[in-house]
């Protein structure tokens, strides 16, 4: 007599926010995988949906309860035969927040708690009420993870790094994600090796504060960023590197040293800078100045002519004057930004800067906001139009969305669209840019590469 296989269950994950949330959901993925989880994009589907949120926002926030009004309707339509999750940074600041406007809700855990997600799911079947998991746990949740076997893209993320010393004014993510923490460079190393024997030709190191990364290394010392990015280049079919997301304060002599000697480690940085203003980046307790960012530019430029940058701005920050404002813009046009992240203020309970004097009419704000991102706008379209005519190594990702396109990476993290064959997936080619959009790249292959592209016997 044969035994049955157990039914699979479905499960969908929703995510907002940073591509920490993104590696995060992966993760939840695969803990769920021995359950008997396999995913889906259909919610009449799924036994299991989880909310991977993000906080750093108002508008953020309030889409998580909109999102979960619909999945009230959802389980009810499969008469409560629904687990419902909540994950992420707005979980773990307003967890009594969630039970109490959405008391369907199974399940509410933390950034720091996933790796308990099948105890969860279980304790949950039997509970009146939800789970709550949002204490910062004792243990390394990445010591409790499996390891990754899903194939990978192309492009993968690593978390390497977690937490937020910084306390910058405005953000959350102190209370969110807590301290500080690193990974051990061989915890980093042995996952990045398996990235890439699962397929992945590019990877993306992840943190809250990625550069103030200090993990131990084989050699019982404390590691930098720099000497990381050398160690994970020596990995073979690993083509590039890259990290997200950065604080100047963190930006160390190394660090910057080893965007000129690791050709692995890509021209490209997102360098926060938030405003350019001297007195509103120390009421946002940047602990630096506008003129030291500018220093720090100009040493990662010498280290690497080729540099591109992306930033983040603030637009109206408590006690933002019309001077502030122009400082901002002034900084804008001084670096020079090849991508950007502009927002407006939004005031986050539990923050310093929520309780500030002269907060920033909505209109003001909206104004600012428009030139910034006008300003910002036209300097990725030049830097893009600056592209045109040169011959760039592109990373392949995958097909376009036009028949016989396929799409790519240039080292600046621009998107690159081309014509040519499937084969080419997963390689570095040269592609020679024909024309700059304002948020990606046309290009041409060489006669060459589609020469031997063709020549190439079938699997």
């Amino acid at each position: 007599m044969t035994e049955t296989a157990a039914p699979r269950k479905r499960l969908l994950i929703r995510t907002w926010g940073c591509q920490m949330n993104v590696y995060d959901s992966a993760r939840m993925a695969d803990v769920l995988a021995p359950l008997g989880y396999a995913p889906t994009e259909a919610v009449e589907e799924a036994d299991m949906v989880i909310l991977n949120t993000c906080h750093i926002r108002e508008k953020a926030t309030e889409k998580v309860f909109s999102d979960l009004g619909r999945l009230r309707d959802a389980k009810r339509s499969r008469g409560g035969d629904m687990v419902i999750a909540v994950a992420g940074c707005v979980a773990q600041a307003e967890g009594a927040e969630i039970t109490a406007r959405a008391p369907w809700v199974d399940i509410v855990l933390g950034p720091q708690s996933y790796h308990r997600l099948p105890e969860m799911v279980a304790r949950a079947s039997r509970a009146a009420g939800a789970v709550i998991e949002t204490d910062f746990p004792a243990e390394d949740k990445f010591d409790h993870l499996p390891e990754t076997t899903a194939p990978q893209g192309v492009t993968a993320f690593l978390t390497v790094q977690e937490g937020c010393d910084k306390f910058c004014s405005f953000c959350v993510v102190p209370y969110t994600r807590g301290s500080e923490y690193s990974r051990p460079v061989a915890a980093v190393v042995a996952e990045a090796e398996r990235l890439v024997a699962l397929g992945a030709r590019e990877v993306t190191l992840l943190g809250q504060n990625v550069n103030a990364w200090h993990g131990e290394g084989p050699d019982g010392h404390a590691w930098t960023l720099g000497r990381l990015a050398r160690r994970l280049a020596e990995i073979p079919r690993l083509a590039r590197i890259r990290y997200t997301t950065s604080h100047p304060r963190d930006m160390d002599d190394d660090l910057v040293a080893a965007h000129g000697d690791t050709p692995a480690l890509m021209p490209f940085l997102h360098l926060p800078v938030q405003s350019g203003s001297d007195r509103i980046l120390k009421a946002m307790n940047r602990g630096h100045t506008a003129d030291d960012y500018r220093r720090l530019v100009d040493r990662l430029r010498a280290a690497r002519p080729d540099l591109a940058l992306s930033t983040d701005i603030i637009a109206g920050h408590p006690g933002e004057s019309d001077a502030d404002h122009a400082a901002t813009l002034a900084l804008i046009r001084d670096i020079g930004f090849a991508q950007s992240f502009s927002f407006k203020y939004s005031a986050r309970p539990g923050t310093p800067a929520a309780t500030m004097a002269g907060p920033v009419g909505e209109a003001v704000k909206d104004a600012r906001l428009a030139e910034i991102q006008a300003l910002l706008r036209d300097q990725q379209a030049e830097f893009n139009r600056s592209r045109t005519g040169m011959v760039a190594d592109v990373l392949v990702t995958g097909p376009g969305r036009h028949p016989g396109q396929m799409a790519g990476r240039t080292p600046w993290l621009n998107p690159v669209h081309f014509a040519g064959p499937m084969e080419l997936a997963g390689q570095v080619v040269p592609v020679t840019i024909t024309a700059g959009h304002p948020n990606s790249l046309s290009g041409v292959l060489p006669t060459s590469v589609l020469a031997t592209t063709r020549e190439r016997p079938a699997a």
